[in-house]
């Protein structure tokens, strides 16, 4: 077990763990807001492809298990904000995009402008309740198989699960994952996964929203779609822009390439202004509902997205 790993779970929030299936994931093991070696301070580029492509970055999402239409709703506005800002101005999910469309591969191209939800489709326990990295892989890879969804080499396939499905190190070593795959024996494309943490560890994946499991204590803030969902949101915001940053292990991190800082997870806990271990920063709060955020999305969501590595300031930005 690295010190990498062992410094992870002493100290305050959302940080990197090292996973053994060349996988990237979002750890519950806390820690510092800054996780950068003070020696390089920024991430560094490997030299290896980005998802570049100016017609944007496709995501095609399964939704395994039950969800409520009120979760799925609010998780698709999160995709439809990247086109659209709200109606009113302020920060918003296509604003907090711009800091990751600044990463340029080694031929000058930036990451993708925009992302999109393109195709979704539900699986009710096909595979049953208790599943292995390689079982959601798999799951995604038969669906390009089959024709439900495109081969495409600069999309994103997305596995979401449902609260009551158990997967490989989900709640235990991550709060959600992206790898890359062979499909048809030469195209790599990019696969991540997301759980619910609603029953089995909102205080690791859906902090600030509900008690935090290690790291100093404080209050819950109150979650503009619900506590299981907008955790989910915040980690599928974080695992967009480690999966488009660095998508084969060759792009923008910090550290070994089996435990990288990327470019979310190298600000851990960070989401406003003035924040430290135990306390997500200075938030905009809804005067009728009381709920913590710090973006306007479509439809009059409001969603709280993570601190970004500014590769321009040598920061970690927040959303403003």
């Amino acid at each position: 077990m690295s010190t990498m790993f062992l410094r992870s779970l002493l100290l305050p929030l959302i940080c990197v763990f090292a996973l053994a299936t060349r996988s990237h994931g979002l750890s519950p093991g806390q820690q510092r807001p800054s996780s950068l070696d003070a020696a390089s301070n920024t991430l560094q580029y490997h030299g290896g492809p980005l998802l570049t492509k100016p017609n944007g970055i496709n995501v095609y999402l399964i939704w395994y298990g039950g969800f409520s239409l009120k979760d799925r709703n609010s998780i698709t506005d999160f995709f439809a904000s990247f086109a659209s800002p709200g109606r009113r101005q302020g920060p918003s999910v296509s604003t907090w995009w711009r800091t990751i469309s600044t990463y340029k591969d080694k031929t000058g191209k930036p990451v993708s402008d925009t992302v999109r939800l393109v195709k979704q489709v539900g699986d009710v326990y096909s595979s049953g309740k208790t599943l292995k990295r390689a079982q959601l892989a798999n799951l995604m890879k038969s669906k390009i198989e089959s024709k439900i969804f495109p081969l495409d080499p600069n999309g994103i396939y997305l596995v979401l699960t449902a609260k009551d499905v158990t997967v490989e190190r989900f709640c235990m070593a991550s709060c959600g994952f992206h790898d890359s795959i062979l499909v048809g024996g030469s195209t790599r494309v990019v696969f991540a996964h997301v759980g619910d943490p609603t029953v089995q560890c909102p205080g690791l994946c859906a902090w600030p929203y509900a008690l935090p499991a290690y790291g100093p204590p404080g209050p819950a803030l109150v979650a503009p779609n619900g506590i299981g969902t907008d955790g989910m949101i915040i980690n599928i915001a974080t695992l967009l822009a480690g999966a488009t940053t660095n998508p084969f292990k060759t792009g923008y991190f910090q550290g070994d390439a089996l435990a990288p800082l990327e470019a979310v997870t190298a600000c851990p806990g960070i989401f406003g202004t003035g924040a430290y271990p135990g306390y997500p920063g200075a938030l905009l709060v809804d005067k009728m509902s009381k709920a913590s955020y710090n973006a306007y999305s479509a439809n009059g969501r409001k969603f709280l997205l993570p601190a970004t590595w500014d590769l321009i300031r040598l920061n970690c930005k927040v959303i403003t």
